[in-house]
């Protein structure tokens, strides 16, 4: 059966007028709401100056705002009344205490049935703090709010002041992103730049099920956790001059899992320092190695 929308303002002297549709409906006294209209009997569309018992009805302002919330309430049992999330990167905050930037792919709300590959990306110590804009300096979430595209959700929170990552607060956003937004969960990343490499090596560590890939820049970690990532793609990347973070930081983890057989790579940059992340994440080839990876 087709189903036609119409907007109509309801007027209480029983006439309606019809306006251009919109993609939403509101339910304000004496405004306006979508209608579903079927061809039923001599009423092909709503006209309360035709159809009588609609008339009379709308005489009365108690009625006339009772009408407009069961027809609006009808649609949604007809339609379904949702709000899209918004593509892009926006902002955002888990519980009050964690705030972050989600970015969705743009044809997200285009693909109803399809799952989404996840980067998770930590920032460095100089973010950290409450003006969420700061989180935008480097990395992915910078790409993104200068217009790059990318075909998968980018989770980016902020640590708060003088924090270092948690490992139960990480795991707690990226448990309410999965459940709420459609996030295939074979493909979820984990990366993250100087602090934020610290506490990649450390999230991955407490949680390597739940990671497709790893790829901590000019960060540092604990050996001994190097059996626990065996499973895990590792690509890791450091700057050859960098004081910030020695570059045997990122060796000494690479040696380890090495041992233990794992698939680990590490790129050092002869001339960088501190910054190692600015070519990683600007290689389009680090993203085609990131979606090449699922879940073992």
């Amino acid at each position: 059966m087709a189903i036609r929308s119409r907007l109509v303002q309801f007027d209480p002297l029983g006439r309606n007028a019809a306006v251009p549709a919109v993609s939403g409906w509101t339910s304000t006294a004496g405004t306006a709401a979508f209608l579903s209209l079927t061809k039923t009997s001599n009423c092909t569309r709503l006209r309360l100056d035709s159809c009588k018992p609609f008339a009379n009805l709308a005489k009365s302002a108690l009625a006339m705002k009772l009408t407009t919330f069961l027809l609006a309430a009808a649609l949604c049992v007809t339609v379904g009344c949702r709000t899209l999330p918004q593509v892009g990167q926006t902002p955002q905050q888990l519980n009050h205490t964690l705030n972050y930037w989600l970015y969705l792919p743009d044809d997200y709300n285009q693909k109803p049935r399809e799952r989404w590959p996840l980067m998770l990306f930590l920032h460095g110590s100089g973010e950290r703090g409450t003006n969420l804009a700061a989180v935008l300096k480097h990395g992915p979430p910078k790409l993104a709010s200068e217009g790059r595209k990318f075909p998968f959700i980018i989770v980016s929170p902020q640590c708060p002041t003088n924090q270092r990552w948690s490992v139960p607060g990480l795991n707690r956003l990226l448990d309410n992103i999965t459940a709420k937004y459609r996030v295939d969960n074979n493909r979820v990343y984990l990366t993250g730049l100087s602090m934020g490499g610290y506490g990649a090596w450390a999230l991955a560590g407490a949680n390597p099920e739940r990671f497709a890939a790893l790829a901590p820049i000019c960060g540092g970690g604990d050996p001994a956790i190097a059996s626990r990532l065996r499973h895990i793609p590792i690509r890791v990347f450091h700057g050859a001059k960098d004081k910030a973070v020695p570059v045997k930081k990122s060796i000494e983890m690479v040696d380890a899992l090495k041992a233990v057989g794992a698939d680990v790579k590490l790129t050092i940059y002869p001339e960088a320092a501190h910054d190692s992340w600015t070519q990683t994440y600007d290689n389009p080839e680090f993203y085609d190695w990131l979606l090449r990876q699922r879940r073992k």
